[in-house]
């Protein structure tokens, strides 16, 4: 199991004494380095109303489910306001994710807003490596989960992350890889 907040990376710029210290959260991670079934938990994260209120403003998402206290309480299906979708997707990686140098997004499937999460709801996160694959030479795919709770563990969320993610020994892959590109061009 590779450890989260361990390994050092030198950045241009650092003294050698600073360098070898490892940066939080700012994974060095390889392919190899990701072990399928590892999972984290995140710290919990309280929603308020100003930061639910600023990312609407930002994101232009003013519906009156998220924006009108009135609206929602009188009218809306829930009786009190949400916090918007998307926020809480944004929140619960944030809250998971590492910042892995080696690995970059690929983009996300299943997609999912199981229950409601309402402003002054408190959220966590479980992240789980669900799977990995070889994609080519210099690169392979994994599949990550993540799994957003609020209070006492009620599910709200749940959406997989599509990874890449560079090799360490890039000949290890090889000969995977060229059968992979080959299967891949005969469609």
């Amino acid at each position: 199991m590779a450890e989260i907040g361990v390994h050092a990376r030198g950045v241009p710029g650092v003294p050698e004494a600073h360098a070898k210290v490892p940066v939080w959260n700012s994974e060095d991670w390889y392919f190899e380095d990701f072990e399928v079934g590892d999972k984290i938990r995140s710290i919990r994260r309280t929603i308020s109303e100003g930061e639910s209120m600023l990312f609407n403003s930002l994101v232009m998402d003013h519906h009156p489910y998220v924006s009108d206290e009135r609206f929602a309480v009188e009218e809306g299906v829930f009786g009190k306001r949400l916090v918007a979708g998307a926020m809480v997707f944004s929140y619960g990686l944030g809250l998971a994710a590492t910042n892995c140098l080696n690995s970059f997004s690929y983009g996300y499937d299943r997609l999912r807003f199981i229950k409601p999460v309402f402003i002054g709801d408190t959220i966590y996160t479980i992240r789980e490596n669900l799977s990995k694959e070889v994609k080519d030479r210099k690169i392979g795919k994994v599949r990550v989960s993540y799994s957003v709770f609020k209070g006492e563990g009620e599910q709200v969320l749940y959406c997989e992350h599509l990874m890449t993610a560079l090799y360490r020994d890039p000949d290890a892959f090889k000969e995977e890889a060229d059968a992979a590109l080959e299967a891949k061009a005969r469609g």
